[in-house]
């Protein structure tokens, strides 16, 4: 259904309904039209009933069920979880949180100040700005389909998209030279050594490395990994290289097993690395250092190399430039010689015009 944001009135089933608040409650009632002008004519002498109190409710007028954030959250969950494949690792926790600060407020009572509220208080959490960011982040997006399922009215995402981001957020980029990345591999324990090479030679995702599986991933005949169940939901194809081809086939194969990287004690992939990632650092003595930066690490290399961003963004997953234009300033190099090309155009261009 599509609410009018300035008038109250939305469409639902061909006709004009229209939002009322009568002593602090909320009512719907059908305009009984499907033309917009009556509708609006017949909303505007209500409200003015309203406001004289000579309005009472009609039996036709449907009470407005107060939702709460808390509900919000809870049906948001059972949205996002079987859409976004992280949202079991990062988004549940995240509206879990936002339950627990907000959850008691009507959805309708909203304003930007409860989210400028919440942002103080995690910033005197001693959360960081990106963090903060990416709760307004999901808290709007929750706002958005709130509207959506007719849990609170358009003026109401009006008032909480008011809440400004926090500025000064400086997206990370820490990534690994070629030597430090050789020092982060001979850290590695066993298991680990073939699941960073291969983080470091795709870019991909942990977990996306960690579901791998033989006969619907790896496809060592023609040379690719093929991910099907991305984050981005697209479809993405990824050379394996003679440095990952080589770790590939050393890897033990059971034929009860379909993944690639799998614990030898119960035949399950691992669920995590975080030991054996944390104690390969230590080891190698690198600091602030996560294991997503691995893709970070892959791109800037394939950057200094030479390839173009277009080929970089394609081999991320990424939907747009934007995310993969953090990694342009690391070709100087590739500037420089464009600016050359031009150069010896404008040259050739000039040669002409005196020879001619």
């Amino acid at each position: 259904m599509k609410r009018n944001k300035k008038t109250g009135l939305y469409l639902r089933g061909g006709t004009y309904w229209m939002s009322l608040s009568v002593n602090g409650k909320r009512y719907r009632r059908s305009a009984g039209t499907s033309d917009k002008k009556i509708a609006t004519d017949i909303f505007r002498k209500i409200n003015a009933k309203i406001a004289l109190g000579q309005y009472i409710p009609l039996e036709e007028t449907e009470p407005v069920h107060e939702y709460a954030f808390a509900e919000l959250v809870t049906k948001h969950d059972e949205w996002a979880a079987p859409r976004h494949k992280a949202w079991k690792e990062s988004g549940r926790c995240m509206s879990k949180h936002l339950s627990a600060c907000l959850g008691n407020i009507l959805l309708e009572d909203f304003t930007a100040r409860h989210v400028e509220r919440f942002q103080s208080s995690e910033i005197e959490r001693g959360k960081s700005p990106a963090y903060i960011n990416r709760q307004m982040s999901l808290l709007k997006s929750m706002f958005t389909k709130a509207v959506d399922w007719d849990m609170c009215s358009e003026d109401v995402l009006r008032k909480v998209r008011k809440a400004k981001a926090l500025k000064g957020v400086v997206s990370r980029l820490r990534f690994l030279s070629q030597v430090e990345c050789r020092e982060l591999i001979n850290a590695c324990d066993p298991h680990l050594k073939p699941i960073v090479i291969t983080a470091l030679n795709t870019g991909c995702r942990k977990g996306e490395i960690l579901s791998l599986k033989w006969d619907t991933n790896i496809d060592l005949k023609h040379g690719f990994i093929l991910l099907d169940k991305t984050k981005n939901g697209e479809r993405r194809e990824i050379p394996i290289n003679n440095t990952l081809r080589a770790v590939l086939i050393g890897l033990p194969r059971r034929i009860d097993i379909p993944y690639v990287f799998f614990d030898p004690s119960n035949g399950k992939p691992y669920g995590d690395v975080k030991k054996a990632w944390h104690s390969a650092l230590r080891k190698a003595k690198i600091h602030d250092y996560h294991f997503h930066d691995n893709r970070h690490t892959f791109a800037s290399q394939m950057i200094m190399a030479g390839v173009d961003i277009t080929t970089v963004s394609r081999l991320l997953g990424h939907k747009s430039l934007k995310m993969t234009l953090r990694y342009s300033h690391l070709s100087p190099a590739h500037n420089i010689e464009a600016v050359r090309k031009m150069d010896a155009f404008f040259a050739e261009k000039q040669a002409q015009i005196v020879t001619g």
